[in-house]
């Protein structure tokens, strides 16, 4: 089958770095199949308009930012040593926007993204996939709907035809989608005896009962998504506006801005989808929550409070954080509660502070009839931490490991890739790469000590076992 045939683009190209701005001419040919809509007059709009690229020369990557002439925000880190380009691309609105009673219609939807679209069927694209030695996939977060891609870049054209394949005419058949049903259908029935399903449920009924994040798939509302909902769904999720791209390859901004315009020039140009609104967490339960589950373990999990990614304090809890639980056998809990004292293999912490809910967590597991001791040993180390603070030497260990771990996620074009659309969707600066281990060497020892004090209070944390508990009356 033929994925290809030219589309001649002339485009002017201004480079911006710093101050200075050099303007190139560039003649740009554009692969795709008969898959897309691209007008005379679209064509004749792209090649009159001018693609700014600001450079941004950091200390990880440099990073060219621009809008191509179809109106897409991209963020490319030339990479020409290895002939391979990563692909983001990432949505407004995720799994929050599935109607009430449709539960899941968002995970149906980008489930069926690569499985089969336009003559293609989901073998027969699979094997064209695979042919080209390129991958492609989609997926959904609460608030995101995202695809990602990888190819060599000789084949970047068919696999962009591929993409623009996919995001145009998606087949939502008969059989994927049973499949899909099917696999729901044992998910719902597995999920009942998953321990960390059951500690997540009991959490969100317990602090966010009323919100959408609280809402769960059920067979009522798998059995009311259909194909034609899918394909609305695609619709009102994957549009242009607001779309983001970031990509990591072999490859130039003139050459990679018509393929992008290609692949995304049938999706729709807006949408009306529904912004989530902030998570108010309900107080914290003063007892602890218990879900009953026969097993010979218990699964302790605990959320409180912490703060927004803008936050002048998020660096400061990330610091205390490591030292406090999530810097794995360096923590005080995993060397207290597993190496002191042999009540688990493992036992974490983790600062998330997503748009629109931020946590402090944790978990562990731990025998039945150690439950009790393992929540008053965590409860502990909080009362610790707060009382006693952080000693100097694990300010300085907690520093030396967050920055000097920080570049072993910059060490593949997928990564690189991964991150910069983290920051994109966290919308952070261009430059955050730079400034994030200063931040990280900025903080003091009275920062965390300050923000032990206002977090790390035992009372500000719910806990939820799930298991046959014992000890838990103290």
């Amino acid at each position: 089958m033929r994925l290809s045939f030219l589309i001649s683009t002339a485009a002017a190209i201004a480079l911006t770095a710093c101050n200075t701005s050099v303007a190139t001419d560039d003649v740009s040919s554009v692969a795709t199949e008969d898959v897309t809509s691209v007008s005379t007059e679209d064509l004749a709009t792209a090649a009159a308009s001018t693609l700014a690229v600001e450079v941004h020369d950091g200390e990880f990557a440099t990073i060219q930012q621009f809008t191509t002439p179809g109106g897409v925000s991209v963020w490319l880190v030339e990479e020409p040593s290895i002939p391979i380009l990563s692909l983001r691309m990432a949505w407004q609105g995720g799994e929050t926007n599935d109607p009430v009673g449709q539960e899941g219609l968002t995970n149906a939807m980008v489930y069926h993204m690569n499985e089969g679209a336009g003559e293609l069927d989901a073998q027969a694209f699979f094997k064209t996939m695979e042919e080209l030695n390129m991958s492609f996939s989609c997926g959904a977060g609460n608030e995101n709907t995202y695809c990602n891609a990888s190819m060599l870049t000789d084949n970047a054209e068919d696999s962009f035809g591929m993409i623009a394949l996919a995001l145009s005419q998606p087949r939502f058949d008969d059989g994927p989608f049973e499949r899909f049903q099917r696999e729901q259908e044992v998910s719902l029935q597995t999920r009942e005896t998953n321990a960390q399903y059951l500690a997540a449920r009991a959490r969100a009924a317990a602090l966010y009962p009323d919100h959408a994040y609280a809402r769960d798939t059920s067979a009522e509302s798998l059995a009311a998504i259909t194909q034609d909902a899918m394909r609305a769904h695609k619709d009102l999720l994957m549009v242009k506006d607001g779309m983001l791209v970031t990509a990591v390859g072999a490859m130039s901004p003139e050459q990679l801005a018509p393929l992008i315009d290609a692949a995304v020039a049938d999706l729709p140009d807006t949408s009306e989808t529904v912004e989530t609104d902030d998570v108010v967490l309900a107080a914290a339960s003063a007892e602890p929550i218990t879900v009953e589950l026969p097993q010979p373990q218990s699964l302790v999990t605990f959320a409180a409070p912490a703060m927004r990614r803008d936050d002048p304090d998020f660096y400061t809890a990330v610091v205390l954080n490591y030292t406090f639980g999530g810097g794995g056998f360096q923590s005080r809990l995993m060397q207290d509660l597993r190496v002191d004292k042999g009540l688990t293999y493992g036992v974490y912490t983790n600062v998330s502070s997503d748009e629109k809910i931020q946590l402090w967590s944790g978990g562990g597991q731990t025998k039945n009839e150690s439950a009790g001791e393992f929540i008053a040993g965590v409860k502990e180390n909080m009362e610790k931490m707060v009382a006693d603070g952080m000693t100097e030497q694990e300010l300085e260990d907690a520093k030396a490991y967050l920055t000097g771990s920080y570049p072993l996620g910059f060490d593949s074009n997928a990564k690189i890739a991964g991150r910069m659309m983290g920051v994109r969707l966290d919308e952070l600066p261009v430059d955050f790469f730079d400034t994030r281990n200063a931040l990280v060497e900025a903080v003091t020892l009275e920062d965390v000590n300050r923000v032990a004090a206002e977090y790390l209070d035992p009372e500000n944390f719910t806990f939820v076992i799930v298991g046959e508990p014992e000890g838990l009356d103290g």
